[in-house]
């Protein structure tokens, strides 16, 4: 892995709440939609042993909150953002771009 690429990964680790957040403000998504989403759009792995304990620490904060989904041959958990998840994210992005703008 060269120097670039795992400063790319560090960041990301540092803002995968946000990134997981902003992808359920398009959509209600499962967490392995979620897994694969962000390996095609960042080309970055990050497995279920990550996923899924953050996807639980935000529904546990009131950030998401999930419904099971039985149309499906599996039944999945679905993930959606509520109003207290969009009002963090949207504080968040503003905070990063002001973070941005400074440095």
């Amino acid at each position: 892995m060269n120097n670039t690429k795992e400063v790319q990964v560090k960041l990301m680790k540092g803002l995968l709440d946000l990134i997981v957040l902003q992808f359920l403000s398009n959509q209600p998504m499962h967490g392995y939609q979620i897994i694969t989403r962000i390996r095609k759009t960042f080309g970055v792995y990050f497995g279920p042993s990550t996923i899924y304990p953050l996807l639980s620490a935000l529904e546990k904060s009131g950030y998401v909150k999930s419904e099971w989904d039985m149309n499906n041959e599996r039944p999945r958990k679905v993930y959606r953002l509520t109003t207290e998840g969009r009002n963090l994210l949207n504080f968040t992005e503003d905070s990063l771009n002001f973070i941005c703008r400074k440095i």
